[in-house]
């Protein structure tokens, strides 16, 4: 068992409060990870005053030097990726195979915003009265960095890394359900010379995230997760503070008359049921178009049955657990809503016998716009069928929801692709692929209630303007 700590002040150390928490392993809930620390608001409170001090020895240091740091930590993940897929697997409930894969995406995460420090830069423009006038980005100083537990390393790397490469320090808060890959990422960043001041981690729940949003010297908090939480951060962090939220989405797949019904049905299944369905843009409706509805619908039942559900680490599984014994009974309860609404249960919805948090993933047919299973996000295997009589339908059914980040189309048909991109109200739109996955070198962000419109972009070299503040300079000749 991992006995966990923070680190705050550049030392590691267990909580004031002395109270702990237990993670456990979703697949065999007898498997303890680890012990680590339930962080009260005093804690948080000194690991921003650390961070504070972090911050000026930080802004200091040369670009150069800050993405060296970046680069040794991202060979520091490499070197030990066999590792960290197993306790990826153990603490999260992932397959191996996503597992490694968030394993290899991370030190390119690191890698990218290693070149972007060194590209930080603002502009000139011309004087009248025959001097200069330039810009200057600069670190904005403490960055709260507030993660999830669905990617433990790859999202805080999208965090970290560019926070770090502009020259901030930061307080970072994971999720409790994944504590023990939060606490490798930092030990890598530590590892690739990072100085020890530079990052606090404060391990906990609520109590220790309210806290660091709260904290006035916290220039930018930067945010993944609930809608819920999401309000509440943005709240607290107030009009003079930065505010960078993801806050998930509802997300539809159309799928057109002219479709490939078999390429449809895999795009489906994996954004619907790839990580267990805990993805914030993985796939949770299909908007079918009437003359292939029926087909689509028994295609889609049928390879959601023929998933295979177990611990990740086992051969030939390619449905982990659900992450948490919360999230289970989230995914329940949503199966009963839908039931309860007039939804019809095509397959799936329920618990398979043993230890773990496991399921069977949910296809529910006879779904309309006001079902809460149409509107609300469930973070779990839960698919939802509507039917449409042809493409405007479609494209507003899809916009038919408070939330924004992702969509997709499955059609031959180029001209209504580039339609449904024009009129989409999502963020990201993808046209024959998973509403799920996308590449770490382009801006990503949610529309409507699916994230801060100031700061959205969660990816990309945009992500710099976020943690870099523009100061104008104008110079006359002497």
């Amino acid at each position: 068992m991992h006995s966990g700590l923070n680190l705050i002040g550049g030392e590691w150390a267990p909580g004031s409060s002395g109270a702990t928490f237990r993670r456990r392993n979703p697949a065999r809930p007898g498997d303890v990870i680890g012990e680590f620390p339930e962080s009260s608001a005093a804690d948080v409170a000194e690991a921003v005053s650390g961070a504070a001090e972090g911050a000026r020895i930080w802004a200091a240091t040369h670009a150069e030097k800050r993405a060296d740091v970046l680069e040794a930590a991202a060979r520091w993940l490499e070197s030990r990726a066999d590792e960290l897929v197993v306790e990826l697997v153990r603490e999260e409930g992932k397959t191996r195979a996503e597992a490694a894969m968030e394993i290899s995406r991370t030190p390119r995460n690191l890698r990218f915003y290693a070149a972007e420090a060194v590209r930080i830069n603002g502009e000139s423009y011309p004087a009248a009265d025959g001097g200069v006038v330039y810009t200057r980005r600069e670190p904005v100083g403490v960055v709260g960095a507030i993660t999830p537990w669905n990617f433990p390393l790859n999202i805080p790397s999208r965090k970290i890394g560019p926070a770090l490469a502009a020259g901030n320090a930061v307080v970072f808060k994971p999720s409790p359900v994944t504590p023990l890959l939060a606490q490798r990422l930092v030990e890598a960043l530590l590892a690739g010379g990072l100085p020890p001041q530079v990052i606090a981690l404060v391990h906990g729940g609520a109590e220790a995230g309210a806290a660091l949003a709260a904290d006035e010297r916290v220039a930018a908090v930067t945010f993944t997760g609930s809608n819920a939480t999401g309000r509440a951060v943005h709240a607290a962090a107030g009009p003079t503070r930065r505010a960078q939220l993801e806050m998930g989405g509802k997300n539809p797949v159309v799928v057109l008359d002219d479709a490939d019904l078999e390429r449809a049905t895999q795009i489906i299944v994996k954004g619907a049921f790839g990580l267990s369905g805990q993805a914030c843009t993985g796939t949770s409706r299909v908007i079918a178009h009437r003359a292939v509805h029926d087909e689509l619908l028994d295609r889609v039942a049928r390879a959601a049955e023929a998933r295979v559900v177990g611990d990740g680490l086992r051969d030939g599984v390619d449905m982990g657990p659900l992450a948490a014994g919360f999230q289970m009974e989230k995914f329940l309860g949503y199966v009963r809503i839908g039931e309860e609404e007039g939804a019809k249960l095509t397959t799936g919805g329920r618990r398979l016998h043993g230890e773990g948090h496991f399921v069977r993933p949910a296809v529910f047919e006879g779904v309309t716009p006001d079902m809460r299973i149409a509107r609300e996000e469930i973070f779990g295997p839960v698919l939802a069928f509507q039917r449409a009589s042809g493409f405007d339908e479609a494209a507003e059914l899809a916009n038919g929801t408070r939330y924004g980040l992702s969509a997709g189309i499955v059609t031959r048909d180029l001209d209504r692709a580039l339609e449904f991109a024009r009129r989409s109200e999502s963020g990201l739109v993808k046209v024959n692929q998973p509403t799920s996955g996308m590449a770490m070198t382009v801006p990503f962000g949610g529309l409507k209630e699916s994230g801060t419109q100031t700061f959205k972009e969660q990816a990309g070299p945009s992500m710099m303007l976020f943690y870099t503040q523009e100061k104008s300079v104008y110079i006359s000749p002497s």
